[in-house]
């Protein structure tokens, strides 16, 4: 067992995203159904923890930041401590309409375009953040999300306070619009997969990487396609299904997410000062962690006596014909004079 070769890539920030948005689908379903009768702020609370493990990460990370002045000369940490930075403030605006929307659930007390609100200021403001990312190479899975719905996001407002009668697949153009482009890129990954499993001139870890590659995006894209198509139909109450077989899918999509983590790089390595990758954190923090990955283990084989004498007259057969094998160095004794 190999633990550095399991978590040199692995996302921590990805997997704790993508598993407490599984946990609130799988709530959210069962509230929506009538299965549960927790009040919205309980189906929120993987939300919740999300946003604290940011809040504690980024308060942690700066603390480091200011207290160790030395530690912003290793390698590229103001970019780092930037994109940080730049997280923290779109998760608090995030979590401004997250509260907003668990309010309206619970109260009904205001209109949904004044809860849309913060979320199409992070469409607008994720354009920009897009770019600078690029710029500096840094992953921007959220801003790109935020950045090519903002139309989808006013739409839904309007819908959901009735001052559009559309039918919710009309509602939804704008998301089939980002679905079939996304359509677009699995097929291109599966050709060219395709095209790299039959050229030998290629090596087995290019081929390997791109038919994961294009199975995960695949195992992606899919599954939220068919749940879109499944939720319009269910709001314009074309077909009768519960809300957790609507959402059935996302699973699928939320597992591949999940797996995809422990080979996504780019983590930030200031969340929590951690300053260095997860696993090289986890191995210095836990040395039994670290010993027990370093050591293999092979089961136990009883041997009988036999066994055991025919095992030392190899060895030490093997060890003669080491000692005959040795060169023979000349002594040469050297006298000093009287």
């Amino acid at each position: 067992m190999n633990l550095q070769t399991l978590f040199q890539d692995f996302n921590p920030s990805k997997f704790i995203v993508h598993s407490c948005l599984l946990t609130f689908t799988i709530f959210f379903a069962l509230r929506l159904d009538n299965s549960t009768n927790w009040s919205y702020w309980t189906v929120f609370s993987p939300i919740w923890v999300w946003k604290a493990l940011v809040i504690s990460g980024a308060t942690v990370g700066s603390y480091v930041w200011w207290r160790y002045p030395h530690f912003r000369l290793e390698g590229e940490a103001y970019i780092h401590y930037k994109s940080m930075l730049i997280s923290l403030a779109l998760h608090l605006i995030l979590l401004m309409f997250e509260l907003l929307v668990c309010d309206k659930l619970e109260s009904s007390r205001h209109l949904w375009i004044l809860v849309f609100i913060p979320l199409i200021f992070i469409s607008i403001v994720s354009i920009a953040v897009c770019i600078w990312a690029v710029k500096h190479e840094r992953s921007f899975e959220l801003e790109l999300f935020c950045a090519v719905n903002v139309l989808q996001f006013i739409f839904l407002a309007l819908r959901l306070d009735g001052f559009i009668a559309w039918s919710w697949e009309v509602v939804f153009v704008p998301l089939w619009i980002v679905m079939c482009l996304s359509l677009v890129g699995v097929l291109y990954t599966i050709i060219f997969a395709a095209i790299l499993l039959r050229t030998p001139e290629v090596n087995a870890q290019q081929r390997r990487s791109s038919f994961q590659s294009a199975l995960g995006y695949t195992f992606l894209v899919i599954p939220v396609l068919i749940f879109q198509v499944l939720l319009a139909n269910k709001l314009d109450e074309d077909i009768r299904m519960s809300f957790i077989a609507v959402v059935s899918p996302l699973f699928v999509s939320f597992v591949t997410l999940i797996l995809m983590s422990f080979s996504a790089k780019g983590a930030n390595k200031w969340w929590f000062g951690l300053r260095k990758d997860f696993c090289s954190f986890l191995l210095g923090a836990c040395p039994l962690l670290q010993e027990y990955g370093n050591i293999a283990y092979q089961p136990d084989r009883r041997t009988n006596g036999v066994e055991l004498e025919q095992q030392m007259d190899k060895y030490d057969a093997h060890i003669k014909k080491a000692d005959l094998m040795k060169p023979v160095l000349p002594i040469i004794s050297i006298e000093m004079p009287d």
